[in-house]
């Protein structure tokens, strides 16, 4: 098992480098331009909050993956969940696409939902460690629709 988490944590922290190219001009320029909610945390929370969470996604990675013949769709929803992970970024600062990202991250929280119910009949470590990636996706979902909401008629 080491294998696989090991190799899930290289993808995970190679989504998170290219998010960041993507996302490292636009978070100084476009970003600070947008009206946010009030309860936008600061930027700084954004990195640590995504390495810790990678980690966990990368365990859960591994442990789906080497029960995959026994349980094909929470490794499929797992793969899903990180595609959309990695194209969320992309939409919203690369294309400055906020309803679009919004569309996105619904799905992306709606695949982390499903990767967690197969996750647990997997393992309960799995299903587990997921649980924060799905709570910090409540969070951002709701900051994407409320920065879509408040910039709409811009």
């Amino acid at each position: 098992m080491i294998l696989p988490i090991f190799i899930n944590l290289i993808l995970c922290f190679l989504i998170a480098a290219l998010s960041g190219w993507v996302t490292r001009k636009n978070v100084k320029t476009w970003y600070p331009t947008l009206i946010k909610p009030s309860f936008n945390p600061p930027a700084w929370v954004f990195g640590p909050v995504w390495s810790v969470l990678y980690v966990m996604i990368a365990i859960v990675g591994g442990i789906l993956w080497t029960q995959k013949s026994q349980h094909p769709a929470a490794f499929i929803f797992y793969v899903i969940q990180l595609v959309l992970n990695f194209s969320w970024s992309f939409v919203f600062f690369g294309a400055r696409q906020i309803g679009w990202a919004l569309v996105n991250i619904v799905l992306l929280w709606l695949s982390v939902l499903v990767t967690m119910v197969l996750a647990f009949q997997v393992s309960l470590l799995a299903g587990y460690l997921i649980i924060p990636y799905l709570l910090w996706l409540s969070i951002a979902t709701t900051i994407n629709a409320s920065v879509w909401k408040l910039n709409r008629s811009r």
